[in-house]
């Protein structure tokens, strides 16, 4: 019980924090009323989420916004080449996941996203893209941070409601979909921060009823871009 109200409390403090991603695929819904959701995985490629993750994406016939780590790629070419040839969308997310070493200073993360981008490359050739996701976000970094990603030709994309499933380990699909509720609640535009990392199999399990959850809602399933 101790854990689970911790957790609530960590997505009350850190959610109204982030700002949504201001890439065109994003903007705000239009006048028309069209509801919008954007459904975004970090921290893959893993041999044992990231392909669950795309079953039910394929299953469900919706596509997704996926950022990489770079250090993960290796061995899961195949993987990387996967998410690309069944449409969905590849972002940067850093190399080595190491906050210490990727925010001293801008032109330390620099060199994390270009090592990040060659990554990415060694498995789709060719590769480039404007989608950026600053590991655990963007608020509280220095604006030099913030420049420097912008330096990259990049944009940085937050969210702006959760499943919890990186925040706090050991939440139930149950749990994580009530989060996702919750936090996207009002909104009709709603970029959704999931995980496809080692361990977070509950992510996959449950995403098949938040996309049943914000279909039946009227929501169009898009990607950043």
């Amino acid at each position: 019980k101790d854990m689970k109200k911790f957790c609530a409390l960590l997505l009350a403090i850190l959610l109204p924090a982030c700002l949504p991603c201001t890439a065109p695929a994003a903007a705000a819904a239009s006048e028309a009323g069209t509801k919008e959701i954007f459904l975004t995985f970090d921290d893959g490629p893993t041999d044992s989420v990231t392909p669950l993750i795309l079953d039910v994406l394929r299953q469900e016939g919706v596509n997704a916004t996926f950022f990489l780590i770079g250090r993960q790629i290796e061995g899961r070419e195949k993987t990387v080449r996967r998410i690309a040839a069944e449409g969905h969308a590849i972002g940067i997310h850093t190399y080595t996941h190491r906050y210490k070493e990727i925010y001293a200073s801008p032109a330390a993360l620099t060199r994390d996203i270009r090592r990040c981008r060659g990554a990415i490359r060694s498995a789709l050739p060719g590769f480039d893209t404007t989608l950026y996701r600053f590991p655990g976000g963007s608020f509280g970094l220095s604006d030099s941070l913030k420049h420097a990603v912008k330096n990259c030709g990049l944009h940085a994309c937050d969210w702006n409601a959760a499943t919890g499933d990186g925040e706090c380990g050991g939440l139930s699909a149950d749990e994580q979909f009530s989060n996702a509720v919750r936090t996207a609640a009002g909104k009709s535009r709603v970029i959704l921060l999931q995980h496809d990392g080692v361990g977070q199999k509950t992510s996959a399990a449950c995403l098949p009823r938040i996309i049943a959850y914000f279909r039946e809602r009227g929501f169009c399933f898009k990607v950043l871009c």
